[in-house]
């Protein structure tokens, strides 16, 4: 049985609902008579694979999808990498019950830099705690997929929502519902990517990988490419590079509304994005880097554009310092006058009087050259790579 509080909920966020559609333009919006509120079991609802918001980490994600993960499963290794991390951090528990100590607390913990899968379990704890305390205020929209006598839904909105849910369910205490969700149920036919958009750029969190395969979404939607019911690689999304706003013209501002209210320009360079490595992607995604300091790399060779990547999570770099170490290593090199580069054979020049240089030394010169200590590091690991490249070649000589 439901609760007054509950049904309450529940009949305002349909008239909210209701509002929201009656004022939207949005070519793709569904009709007020095909929306309901159910509660649904939660073994009934799927997650949609093709989501630009990435709740689980990318092994998990496609381990789930690809059906070799329930989703209780699916958590528990959620929950093992988060614990793996916190215990190299000298911050280990033992149970998601043993973070719920900690919000309660001061925002002492917000000081620490979580690892990515950390903050996710974190904030899925939180969600789930305010849902078990007060209540699903905001129910799921679902498409209904059901087929036969198989009843099926599709997650439109809400996936965080529904990770919480099994997360209350199955590894927190307290909980005493039924197993099931409350959702707004939509015919296949009316499902809106449109929607789903406006949901996930409504809600903070959305990386600036999410926001270039929502961008993907919205430019194939309106023009006919089919969305599909599985898991797909970044090549799905990366068809959206060879079309264009200028192609749907009357789709523009729609598209553009549906990203946050963005301008043509920054839609373009967020789209840009998919032309990063699928390394590069997963990284960016996972850390949540910003678009402001990804388009430096693009330029770079898809090894570097990893190894970048994997400079600004480390050192933190801001997109002056990125911008200077691109255009260093996306300079060409001057005309050789042999095989061997100018570079290479300065480079060698030192290293033959390295004798006479100390670790110290050369971590000063480097810090007087680039006026930054983080920046002088991630010149380092650059010539680490270099060194290692080195090595590796004159063994198989």
């Amino acid at each position: 049985m439901r609760n007054k509080k509950e049904m309450d909920l529940m009949e305002r966020a349909l008239a909210e609902l209701t509002v929201d559609v009656e004022t939207s333009h949005d070519p793709l919006q569904f009709p007020l008579q095909a929306a309901r509120i159910d509660y649904l079991p939660a073994e009934l609802i799927l997650p949609d694979p093709v989501q630009a918001r990435r709740v689980l980490p990318e092994s998990i994600h496609h381990a789930f999808y690809e059906e070799r993960l329930t989703p209780v499963q699916a958590l528990h290794e959620l929950i093992r990498i988060a614990q793996l991390a916190a215990r190299q951090h000298g911050r280990p528990f033992t149970n998601v019950s043993d973070l719920l100590a900690e919000l309660t607390k001061d925002d002492d913990a917000e000081a620490l830099k979580f690892t990515p899968e950390e903050s996710l379990v974190r904030d899925l704890v939180t969600l789930a705690v305010t849902i078990r305390d007060d209540g699903q205020v905001n129910p799921l929209s679902v498409i209904d997929i059901t087929q036969g006598l198989t009843r099926l839904f599709r997650i439109e909105t809400g996936e965080r929502r529904f990770w919480a849910s099994w997360l209350l369910r199955e590894f927190l205490p307290g909980y005493n519902g039924n197993g099931t969700i409350p959702c707004i149920i939509i015919k296949a036919e009316q499902a809106s990517v449109f929607r789903q958009a406006r949901e996930n750029t409504a809600r903070s969190g959305l990386s600036a990988i999410a926001m270039a395969r929502q961008a993907a979404l919205l430019l194939m939607a309106v023009h006919g490419v089919p969305k599909p019911d599985y898991p797909v690689d970044n090549d799905f999304y990366r068809q959206a590079l060879n079309l264009d706003l200028r192609d749907k013209r009357e789709y523009t501002d729609d598209i553009l509304a549906a990203m946050g209210g963005v301008s043509r320009s920054r839609f373009s360079r967020i789209k840009g994005l998919l032309h990063l490595s699928d390394e590069a992607l997963e990284l960016s995604d996972r850390y949540g880097l910003d678009e402001w300091r990804l388009r430096f790399v693009l330029s770079l060779t898809e090894t570097d554009q990893a190894e970048m990547v994997k400079q600004i999570i480390q050192h933190n770099l801001s997109a002056k310092q990125i911008q200077a170490i691109c255009n260093q290593l996306d300079a060409p090199d001057p005309e050789p006058e042999s095989d061997v580069p100018k570079v290479a054979l300065r480079l060698a020049g030192v290293v033959k009087a390295a004798n006479d240089l100390s670790g110290q030394g050369f971590a000063e010169a480097l810090f007087h050259q680039e006026k930054d200590w983080h920046l002088a590091r991630a010149r380092l690991q650059m010539l680490k790579r270099v060194v290692i490249e080195a090595e590796e070649f004159i063994d198989n000589q």
